[in-house]
């Protein structure tokens, strides 16, 4: 935690770390982002967390939801935005628990989730976090 910090951030301050990161991106990242939904809630809600065969919603701190970029269609029109959702409990609690800084760690969970939008394997999405950086 930072020298002096005696209220754990808000889903507020991690909603802006998230968006700073996503507005670091390269451009050809930054131009498919624009209709992804940001959310911040507390824990991911039982339907999800049953649909992942996750038990404990602290083993949880992000989900990106919706079709990836490659897979859209015409078809696709009227379906339910594409999200990134991010669980703040459970990334105070990783956040706690290592020798991270909480924008770095917020910044790594949020490009898990675009790697995710856009198809990326684990290597492209370290690679995107080092540009991000």
């Amino acid at each position: 935690m930072s020298e002096g910090q005696t209220l754990p951030p808000t889903a507020d301050r991690i909603e802006a770390i998230a968006r700073a990161t996503i507005a670091r991106l390269p451009a050809e990242f930054a131009q498919h982002l624009g209709d992804v939904v940001l959310k911040v809630e507390e824990f991911a809600d039982d339907a999800t967390l049953d649909e992942m065969g996750i038990e404990n919603p602290f083993e949880l701190t992000g989900l990106y939801t919706g079709l990836p970029v490659g897979s859209k269609s015409v078809d696709h029109s009227g379906t339910m935005p594409d999200m990134i959702h991010l669980y703040r409990r459970a990334i105070l609690d990783e956040w706690v628990e290592t020798d991270v800084s909480l924008e770095a760690l917020v910044g790594h969970v949020v490009i898990h989730e675009i790697g995710h939008h856009f198809g990326l394997s684990d290597a492209d999405m370290e690679a995107l976090e080092a540009m991000a950086g």
